[in-house]
């Protein structure tokens, strides 16, 4: 079959399937030693998937199919060149970054987080980003100091 029986797409479609960078946040990219390895892991991972779509032979498919692999392998890519490695705390006097603090709230509940970077953070899995406003709160408090606003106030327990 000739190529011009072919259909390719035009440059400016071409240019729709890249997708927009993601946002890359304004604070320092502080991490902890399993956040830096997890950030490692993830760039492997991009990169692995990136090149498993130079095997599509269709070029118009191949570019749909990298576009994601793409931006992830150059978002991981920024994370792991500008990140700090933040050693773990060595005293539990104070709350610091990699700090694992159980505080009470004013209406009762209790909850233990450990204080994270940016890209490591999961609440659900029980860790928390140093620049949220919970974790800002409780940097470079002790246990047994009360820290919060007139709406809900926190009780540190215990630092790890």
């Amino acid at each position: 079959m000739s190529v011009a029986f072919t259909k390719e797409e035009s440059s400016e479609t071409a240019a729709e399937i890249l997708l927009p960078d993601r946002p890359i946040s304004p604070h320092p990219n502080r991490v902890t030693q399993a956040g830096l390895k997890a950030l490692e892991l993830q760039l492997q991972q991009a990169r692995a998937a990136y090149d498993a779509t130079n095997a599509i032979e269709d070029v118009n498919e191949r570019r749909r199919q990298a576009a994601a692999p793409l931006r992830d392998t150059r978002y991981f890519a920024a994370r792991v060149h500008t990140a700090e490695l933040v050693p773990d705390p060595v005293s539990t006097d104070r709350v610091a970054f990699g700090s694992t603090v159980t505080f009470s709230r004013n209406d009762g509940r209790v909850q233990t987080y450990r204080i994270v970077g940016e890209d490591e953070a999961d609440p659900k899995a029980g860790s928390i980003s140093f620049v949220s406003p919970v974790a800002r709160l409780l940097m470079g408090k002790a246990a047994g100091d009360v820290v919060g606003t007139d709406s809900q106030e926190l009780e540190i327990i215990a630092i790890a």
